[in-house]
């Protein structure tokens, strides 16, 4: 039986992400894992969703496992402070509702009438205190147990399976409104008869209960489950990193068509806030979340969050997307060379649109009003909804989008649309990937999207105060008709002695509408300085890299990945060969070499490390810029290591990918072993 990661050994933390200095550099670069295909909005055929007017809308509130997991600050304090803080930040206001516990909750040990016992160290006052605190607030109290003999937590605390009716009962006479059922200790009984039965124990209860299936997308439960509970896991364990969020959010997006009023799928609890993601990352996950119509469940202590965090999570624009009460869930529209456009229906006939970046540098990501469903007009009012404010277009939908970032819009045919001023796209063409005191030469445009023209046009690119930032071309333009393109040469120069490292540029742009009314907008983006390469053979364990992701622990040079804190690896072991040299990763993994454009060669000779036992399956790729250069197919723990060579001739950037196998990431650990480069 396999069992999330956070569960099975809670040493293990968020994988590391390295901070990316590729920024904005212009290069094409690709998907992690093979996406999944468009996919139909009409759904299959699914039993009817429980007809008890619960969740119609995506569940919103707290669940205290992602921050917490069975530490001691889990207690009644905590989840008092909780409810508190919803109603005192405006999270109540914005729709989060519910106050849930998860596992650590009670003792190891029914009482003597086998019930459940709330650990009185954690909730002296019993749950339905916390309970009747929480209902005080307005608010709702969910809870935790699994449907098998123990949860999934090492210390064994009792499961349901057995008790269903019992337990429910408790829940009930608690004041209990939600339930998450894991799948823990399930002694193999048929999935869709376990958790039948505690349907069957909530609905006689007489209480409404929200009732949240989590047994992990093992038995595809978006096929059976519709009927049974009012959502349910497709995937194991969420762990706070960008690779974890990015496969989940893989292995969710084809269920669109499962989805709706009453059943959701559920691709695990939110990540926001607990530190291991930046910002941008941090909206991309919620943006995302909320364009699949997943539940909204907050996973960071907010007692210690920052008011970044609460601007992301109280959005309210972006929240409304997630809570329409159509109920669908977003398709794929396309997502080439890992630029995704996810397309949701809303009730009113907008589209809420994605437009979300997956690779390592800033892309431009375009689409149309057609493409996302939209019906012919004259032109269609656009509106961002993380910058809340709203522009016209005569149909094209595009933005750069920066690296791991997301843009969400929202675009209707709205015969007011000349209300709006003209939307206006801002890119930069050419790698800002600079050596110090070489200039660089970068191509800036400012292009109008909408119906109207944009007059008055100006443009200015601006760096770090010590760096020469100059035009080499016009920098403004009376008018700017649909279509038509401000085009702006600048040279970029970092000054001699500027140590490697990201390093902040703003395009900004100022027009006015036909009206007269004047609008700024601006694009951050990111400049690299970076150092050549070595001359002739060096291991790539041995030099830096311009950016490293890896899905359980940080990439880790010359030894295997650890999964925890960096250092954490053993040896490089593939088939019982020892390594000296090379890198360890943990899939999803991407990390980037700047080559520039002196090299020729890759060489390493790769495999499952042995440290996983007979687990693992994994496939690596090498990329040149945004060709493939080599690849090998998927390779699991008993086979030996094999070689693999890459031509890098030309590239300016080489990146070592290694994906999941297809089977999700348990147990890839992953090594580039004896990984060299040759220039």
């Amino acid at each position: 039986m396999r069992q999330p990661h956070s569960r099975t050994t809670r040493k293990r933390v968020a994988g590391a992400l390295t901070a990316g200095l590729l920024g904005a550099a212009g290069l094409a670069t690709p998907a992690l894992a093979a996406p999944p295909a468009a996919v139909p909005a009409s759904a299959p055929a699914l039993a009817p969703a429980l007809a008890d007017g619960l969740a119609l809308t995506p569940p919103m509130g707290f669940n205290n496992w992602n921050s917490t997991h069975c530490r001691a600050e889990f207690d009644e304090d905590m989840v008092k402070g909780i409810a508190d803080l919803f109603v005192a930040k405006g999270l109540k206001d914005a729709g989060y509702q519910y106050v849930n516990l998860d596992d650590c909750w009670a003792l190891p040990e029914r009482d003597a009438n086998g019930k459940l016992v709330p650990d009185p160290a954690r909730f002296p006052g019993g749950i339905k205190a916390v309970a009747d605190y929480v209902h005080s607030k307005g608010l709702k109290l969910g809870i935790y147990t699994s449907a098998g003999t123990k949860t999934c937590n090492s210390a064994g605390f009792p499961g349901a399976l057995g008790h269903e009716y019992s337990d429910a009962r408790q829940f009930a006479d608690w004041g209990v409104d939600y339930l998450k059922y894991d799948n823990c200790n399930n002694q193999g009984v048929d999935a869709g008869q376990r958790y039948r039965t505690m349907r069957d124990a909530l609905k006689a209860t007489g209480r409404p209960i929200v009732y949240s299936i989590c047994e992990w997308g093992e038995n595809k439960p978006w096929e059976w489950a519709s009927g049974v509970g009012h959502l349910w896991r497709t995937t194991g364990d969420i762990s706070d990193s960008w690779s974890s969020m990015l496969s989940i959010l893989k292995q969710n997006l084809p269920l669109a068509p499962y989805a709706g009023p009453g059943h959701w799928n559920d691709p695990d609890m939110l990540e926001v806030g607990n530190g291991g993601m930046t910002d941008t990352e941090y909206r991309t996950h919620f943006s995302l979340w909320s364009v699949m119509a997943a539940p909204l469940l907050i996973g960071t202590d907010l007692r210690k969050a920052s008011q970044a965090t609460f601007d992301i999570l109280d959005d309210k624009e972006v929240i409304a997307v997630d809570q329409d009460p159509l109920g669908k869930q977003g398709v794929v529209v396309s997502s080439a060379g890992g630029r995704w456009v996810v397309a949701k229906e809303m009730k009113d006939g907008s589209r809420a649109v994605a437009l979300f970046n997956e690779s390592g540098t800033a892309q431009r990501i375009a689409t149309s009003a057609s493409a996302v469903g939209l019906p012919d007009a004259d032109a269609y009012t656009l509106r961002d909804l993380w910058q809340h404010r709203g522009y016209n277009t005569a149909g094209t939908i595009a933005a750069t989008v920066p690296a791991h970032g997301t843009v969400l819009l929202r675009v209707a045919a709205d015969p007011h649309w000349a209300d709006n001023p003209p939307a206006v796209e801002l890119g930069l063409d050419g790698s800002p990937l600079l050596e110090a005191a070489t200039p660089a030469t970068l191509t800036s445009t400012v292009t109008d999207l909408g119906r109207t023209p944009a007059r008055q046009v100006s443009v200015t690119l601006t760096g770090p105060a010590d760096w020469t930032v100059r035009a080499t071309s016009a920098t403004s333009a009376a008018t700017l008709p649909t279509g038509r393109t401000l085009r702006t040469g600048w040279r970029v120069t970092a000054p001699a002695g500027t140590p490697p490292g990201s390093y902040g540029l703003t395009l900004r742009t100022t027009y006015r509408s036909a009206s007269g009314t004047p609008v700024t907008t601006s694009l951050p983006l990111t400049a690299s300085v970076v150092v050549p390469p070595p001359s002739g053979s060096s291991y790539l364990g041995d030099l830096p890299w311009l950016s490293a992701t890896s899905g359980w622990g940080p990439v880790e040079r010359n030894t295997s990945n650890g999964e925890s804190d960096a250092g954490d690896g053993r040896p490089l072991t593939i088939g019982g060969t020892v390594y000296a040299k090379g890198l360890g990763v943990h899939a999803l993994s991407d990390v980037s070499f700047y080559t520039g454009r002196s090299c020729e060669k890759v060489t390493a000779s790769v495999g499952v490390d042995d440290e996983k036992g007979t687990k693992g399956t994994v496939a690596f790729e090498i990329w040149a810029d945004g060709t493939k250069a080599a690849a090998t197919g998927v390779l699991g723990n008993a086979m030996p290591a094999q070689p693999v060579t890459a031509d890098i001739t030309g590239a300016q950037v080489v990146r070592l990918v290694v994906t999941d196998g297809g089977d999700g990431v348990d147990s890839d650990h992953a090594d580039w072993a004896d990984a060299r480069l040759s220039c």
